[in-house]
């Protein structure tokens, strides 16, 4: 690719020896004319380049294959991992990396780190097309193992105080956790398939023995996938717990409140009776102390006669 070409396109590109790492950023349709003019891609696949709603797959050809794969990014503003898809080209001479935003970090320090240190260079791109790819996957995969630990992590504050915390707060929390969680099950889930699939399938123009290589990656996967699976049990775990909290904190104050009713409706009832049928002191045709008093003290028997009740039937 020549000076102009690259100052023109949002391509950039290393070489060592025979190999060459073609790394895009947000492609446009310049640059997918320009892989047109250069390679022999399949014009379905470069339409895939430009698009952001395809699954992960991996298409084979003669001479390359066209992998889709999505990584997780955490949104730190909403609180959510979201999927960032990265498409790959890989020939015997060249590997073509394009992805649509610039939040993937790992695969554009690694690229900086090749482009320039000379050692990383000679070191990933001296070998072959295959054992560079290795390790653009690697940095990818090895990335979504902070963004679990800090899953976990949040796991672990909710286990802490969800019998502290008062309930909406927990319930929260937990629902933030668990959205997170399903969102990055949907960006690992169907990438298992796909690195299975390049460590059993056999590629002429790879030269690195795939199922060591790549059997690394789909363990590291597999790994990830269990790390969600766990943190899935815990979160569902939790939120079992904080609905029976609530649920026995809901009865603890109908408890109360039915203990409270059931104690002021005797007195309530006879004050009603006699309310206006006895000439009380105070009231327009007053009265002696002594209806008051009977009153009262007829009032007072009644409840107290409940609330005996109530503790004989071991309801308080």
């Amino acid at each position: 690719m020549s000076a102009i070409e690259q100052k023109e396109l949002n391509i950039d590109s290393i070489s060592e020896g025979k190999l060459t790492w073609f790394y895009i950023e947000k492609p446009s349709s310049n640059e997918v004319k320009f892989l047109e003019q250069h390679f022999t891609f399949h014009p379905l696949n470069l339409d895939d380049v430009l698009s952001r709603v395809q699954r992960p797959k991996i298409d084979e050809y003669e001479d390359h294959l066209f992998i889709v794969l999505h990584f997780p990014v955490f949104d730190r503003e909403n609180r959510i991992t979201r999927p960032s898809e990265v498409d790959i080209f890989i020939g015997e001479n060249y590997v073509v990396t394009a992805h649509c935003s610039a939040d993937l970090k790992p695969l554009a320090k690694f690229f900086r780190e090749c482009q320039i240190r000379e050692k990383s260079r000679q070191t990933y791109l001296g070998r072959s097309s295959a054992f560079l790819f290795y390790h653009i996957l690697d940095r990818l995969v090895n990335y979504c193992f902070p963004i679990l630990g800090k899953i976990t992590e949040s796991v672990d504050d909710i286990e802490d105080v969800i019998f502290t915390k008062a309930v909406p707060e927990t319930v929260r929390q937990i629902s933030l956790i668990r959205r997170d969680l399903i969102s990055f099950r949907r960006v690992i889930r169907p990438q298992i398939a796909v690195i299975e699939t390049l460590e059993r399938e056999e590629y002429p123009f790879f030269k690195e023995e795939q199922e060591i290589y790549f059997g690394d990656i789909a363990d590291h996967t597999r790994k990830i996938w269990d790390g969600l699976e766990d943190c899935k049990e815990v979160v569902d775990g939790l939120a079992e717990t904080s609905n029976w909290l609530t649920s026995h904190r809901i009865q603890e104050i109908m408890r109360v409140l039915t203990i409270i009713m059931a104690i002021l409706a005797p007195p309530t009832l006879l004050s009603g009776i006699f309310g206006m049928n006895i000439p009380l002191p105070g009231g327009i045709e007053s009265g002696r102390l002594l209806p008051l008093g009977i009153l009262l003290s007829v009032m007072a028997l009644v409840g107290a006669g409940m609330f005996f009740y109530l503790r004989h039937r071991k309801w308080i």
